[in-house]
């Protein structure tokens, strides 16, 4: 691996650049185009194994003009770590990668500056990070547990895209598999923004998903106890195709965290709760090899 520093002043070739993107580097590049960002911990999270190693890394593929970065601020300065996104060389590996999480619609950007300006714009922008770190962690325990691996992480529009037809969207969509488990969700990232009717509404189209697709468990991860209390008087007793679980936001959404609504006094593994894949043939294994 080239791990030289280019100089901050340094134009790159990009046809020199091309030889120094290793197949970790590939790795993040495709999560960044499906995924619009990453901050700097949960790059490190998912493909290194100290937070110097990969600062260094991504300092050398900033400059390279692989990537873009930025940082989040307030009226008391700049807060939270740096946040990483498609720079040009990155954006030329990735041209059909989505371009704007508040507005898919929108026409393609001129450029990748344009596309980071529209990400770093984003009213999306917290709850994309959310999102993200519910799938980071699931990477992270995945790298220390050989038994388990993320085979498929798709994004909002990703998902929506493909199940069309039955209207839904969800925040995420995974498939986590431990042994010879394999369960697919479907990722609620809730911060008690919503009433509960608007929450409960969005079980319309997974409902509608389960007469011609997989029937996978709606997840709502929610920010507090009171608040998933709150939502499991509501759901509890409520008769659906789709399986429902709730779980507090934590470190470890793989863990025995869930609650499925029509059980509420268990708590379950992820790779527990029940998942049936129907018909669901559009399956992409991926491993995140952190090497």
């Amino acid at each position: 691996m080239y791990s030289r520093v280019p100089s901050a002043s340094s134009k790159p070739d990009p046809l020199a650049v091309y030889g120094r993107i290793v197949p970790r580097d590939h790795a993040l590049l495709a999560l960044l185009a499906e995924h619009y960002l990453l901050s700097t911990d949960q790059i490190t999270t998912a493909f290194f194994h100290s937070r110097r190693t990969a600062q260094r890394r991504l300092t050398i593929l900033h400059r390279l003009d692989v990537l873009h970065r930025f940082g989040r601020s307030h009226h008391t300065g700049r807060y939270g770590s740096l946040l990483y996104t498609l720079g040009p060389v990155g954006l030329q590996l990735h041209p059909t990668t989505y371009h704007d999480p508040t507005d898919t619609n929108r026409k393609p950007p001129r450029s990748s500056l344009e596309r980071a300006k529209r990400i770093a714009a984003s009213g999306q922008l917290n709850h994309l990070l959310g999102v993200n770190q519910f799938f980071t962690d699931l990477i992270a325990t995945a790298r220390r547990d050989t038994h388990t691996h993320l085979a498929r992480w798709w994004s909002e529009q990703h998902a929506t895209t493909v199940y069309a037809q039955a209207g839904i969207r969800p925040d995420g969509h995974g498939i986590w598999t431990t042994a010879d488990t394999s369960t697919g969700f479907w990722l609620e990232h809730d911060n008690d923004t919503e009433n509960l009717a608007r929450v409960v509404a969005k079980l319309r189209g997974y409902e509608r998903l389960t007469t011609f697709g997989p029937r996978y468990p709606v997840l709502f991860w929610v920010p507090s106890r009171r608040r998933e209390t709150s939502l499991l008087n509501v759901l509890t007793g409520l008769h659906t195709a789709t399986p429902i679980a709730t779980a507090v936001h934590s470190p470890d959404p793989a863990g025995r965290i869930w609650t499925l609504t029509s059980d509420p006094d268990h708590r379950r593994h992820l790779h527990q709760l029940p998942s049936d894949h129907g018909p669901d043939t559009v399956t992409n294994p991926q491993r995140f090899d952190a090497r």
